[in-house]
């Protein structure tokens, strides 16, 4: 891949500030994500050269540079691409992203993304290492090694330095917390007052259908959007399932919040793999 230059890694933050202040988000954020593209602009040296010299540390002395924009010029430069843009243009392809890796085709890139919900690099370097990949059909001790190799060529060679370890991992947000950004959300949607995209994928009218919130609580910057994957059309759960992303200190997080439909919480909006503490918030909150 092609080194990518200084003045596309500005234009893409600048295209991030202008959907973002499209769809409504905070001005705080649109004008970081501004100030960004001018630093990286005005940089005597590619910033590429900084991401390999010094990784994030690199980037964190630029001005105006935290971790979470920090992180965004990190992904443009190791991948090409930057997650955050792509869903909000609504083109986010989960299984091209996993495809992408050596050793992953796009027939196991759906089975992983269906199977074990996994979405991201990072997510896929996770379940690499705590043994849900070796549980897939197909992926053996080879394999899964040089799963393993790719993704640190691809990511470890920017984390991982020294004084990077020291900024995560954040702590999870409660339960109540995504709970009551799933309800903000939709809300809003149900009210008709959120601005909408038109997803690329599962959308051949090319219609603006899909609601878009961001939101604050405390430090955590979110956006929702109810779920257009795949299995969300199969299930007819297009107007159900939220997603909830969310930055940390580590990077950025994901979360899908449901309808339960078994007791004891049949009903209820409960976070996916967060059940008992979505209980405990019911008995409490009654």
């Amino acid at each position: 891949m092609a080194e990518i230059l200084n003045v596309e890694i500005a234009q893409r933050l600048r295209e991030v500030a202008a959907l973002l202040q499209e769809q409504g988000a905070n001005p705080f954020r649109v004008q970081a994500y501004r100030h960004a593209a001018d630093t990286v602009q005005r940089l005597d040296r590619p910033a590429a050269e900084i991401v390999q010299a010094e990784g994030m540390d690199g980037l964190r002395k630029l001005p105006g540079i935290g971790e979470s924009l920090g992180r965004s010029i990190r992904d443009l430069v190791v991948t090409g691409r930057l997650p955050m843009l792509d869903r909000l243009r609504g083109e986010t392809d989960h299984v091209a992203v996993l495809a992408s890796v050596p050793g992953i085709g796009g027939m196991l890139a759906k089975r992983l993304h269906h199977d074990l919900s996994i979405d991201t690099l990072e997510e896929l370097e996770s379940a690499a290492h705590d043994g849900r990949l070796s549980e897939i059909e197909g992926i053996g001790p080879k394999k899964l090694a040089g799963i393993i190799d790719s993704l640190a060529s691809r990511l470890g060679r920017v984390r991982g330095r020294a004084g990077e370890a020291a900024h995560g991992p954040a702590s999870e947000p409660p339960a109540a917390e995504l709970l009551d950004v799933d309800r903000e959300y939709r809300e809003k949607a149900a009210a008709g007052s959120l601005r909408t995209i038109a997803p690329r994928r599962f959308n051949p009218a090319g219609e603006a259908w899909l609601p878009v919130l961001h939101t604050q609580r405390g430090p955590r910057h979110y956006t929702a959007l109810f779920s257009n994957t795949a299995r969300a059309h199969q299930l007819g759960k297009t107007r159900d399932w939220v997603i909830l992303y969310f930055d940390e200190g580590d990077g950025e997080h994901q979360h899908t919040v449901i309808t339960a439909h078994r007791d004891p919480m049949k009903g209820r909006r409960i976070v996916r793999g967060r059940e008992p503490e979505c209980e405990t918030h019911y008995r409490a909150t009654g």
